[in-house]
């Protein structure tokens, strides 16, 4: 039996009939799953696979050419190349695949976002664009865009392999990688602002501007695209982050909601704070004009920070003070980053002016 290939072509993106089209996908895609097992070649199965299982099994070898077209060949004709056992988006695609199994009716969703495709790069650039399209912005304009930054710059890859780590292990309310992915707002946004800066440097302003606007209307946080960030971000929970142009994080940091790196006054320049590796910022934390947050250090919540602080201390409290006084603050011997420790060696007296 000579071997089938089939192609299904979808336009269910295109946004002058959204809803419509989100049916039609819906449909389409219940079709494709009932339909799948028969295209393989017999060799590779001998009996009619049934089970959900062996579907899963299926969707390993779906290889999607772009946004609109899923085309998939026998498994006899895969050949998957070897990778390390902890590569984040083979994990990924473990998880999926088991939430899957758990929940048939995330079938289509898992599909779209993760299974159908061959590398994290194609998966994050469709998953955003979905995100922060609209009706004047085509979701296909906006998956081409990401798409060519993140081929463009491996570095990237590399930092959003390390913000889902450090998502992972810090945060006791994320699962699992692939939740992470899809879910987390802070993850989003700080890998939209990724792309975002490096259009920035690349001079092409507008859309950088863009996508800043985007993600502040849909997740909630602005982080101006001038704004460096490293790797190994953290954004808990994430509502009412704000970066300023200027500001710098270093790697390794954990940021909670409605933190401020902002400026002060109107004057233009280097106006932001610079926030060195390591750093835990506690939640409703206001950090104000270019002071440098030290390497290591940690701001109690609800603080206001005009002045810097050095690397390994805490600071806390409007205006932040120094824990244990400025001319022997209380050292810090772990990363709070890591630790997410957020009240060792505060007191409630220590918020008192």
């Amino acid at each position: 039996m000579k071997t089938k290939k089939v192609t299904i072509l979808t336009s269910v993106f295109h946004y002058h009939h959204h809803h419509h089209h989100h049916h039609l996908l819906h449909s389409k895609s219940h079709k494709f799953l009932r339909s799948l097992p028969q295209y393989f070649h017999a060799s590779s199965y001998p009996q009619k696979p049934h089970s959900r299982t062996q579907l899963l099994e299926s969707l390993k070898t779906l290889k999607p050419n772009n946004l609109y077209q899923i085309s998939f060949t026998p498994t006899s004709k895969i050949h998957t190349k070897s990778t390390p056992e902890n590569d984040v988006w083979l994990i990924m695609k473990d998880e999926a695949r088991s939430d899957v199994d758990q929940e048939p009716i995330l079938s289509n969703y898992y599909l779209t976002s993760i299974l159908s495709h061959q590398t994290i790069e194609s998966a994050l650039s469709h998953h955003l664009s979905i995100k922060l399209c609209n009706l004047s912005l085509p979701s296909a304009t906006l998956h081409d865009l990401f798409m060519g930054v993140f081929t463009e710059d491996q570095e990237i890859i590399e930092a959003v392999k390390d913000d889902l780590k450090a998502v992972k292990e810090r945060d006791p309310a994320c699962f699992s990688y692939v939740h992470c992915f899809l879910h987390f707002k802070g993850f989003l946004a700080c890998q939209a602002h990724r792309a975002a800066h490096k259009l920035w440097l690349q001079d092409r302003k507008i859309l950088a501007l863009l996508i800043q606007n985007r993600v502040s209307e849909v997740l909630a946080l602005d982080i101006h695209p001038g704004a460096k960030i490293g790797r190994g971000l953290l954004l808990d929970h994430a509502t009412g982050v704000v970066v300023g142009e200027t500001a710098v994080i270093g790697d390794n940091v954990s940021i909670l909601h409605n933190v401020t790196l902002g400026g002060t006054g109107k004057s233009g320049g280097d106006r932001h704070p610079k926030v060195g590796d390591g750093v835990l910022i506690g939640a409703g934390t206001c950090v104000l004009g270019n002071v440098r947050i030290g390497e290591g250090a940690k701001i109690g919540a609800g603080s206001v920070v005009v002045k810097d602080v050095p690397a390994r201390t805490t600071a806390v409290g409007n205006p932040a003070k120094l824990i244990g006084g400025k001319g022997n603050p209380v050292k810090l011997d772990k990363i709070p980053s890591h630790t997410m420790d957020h009240t060792s060696h505060i007191e409630f007296y220590d918020y008192v002016v």
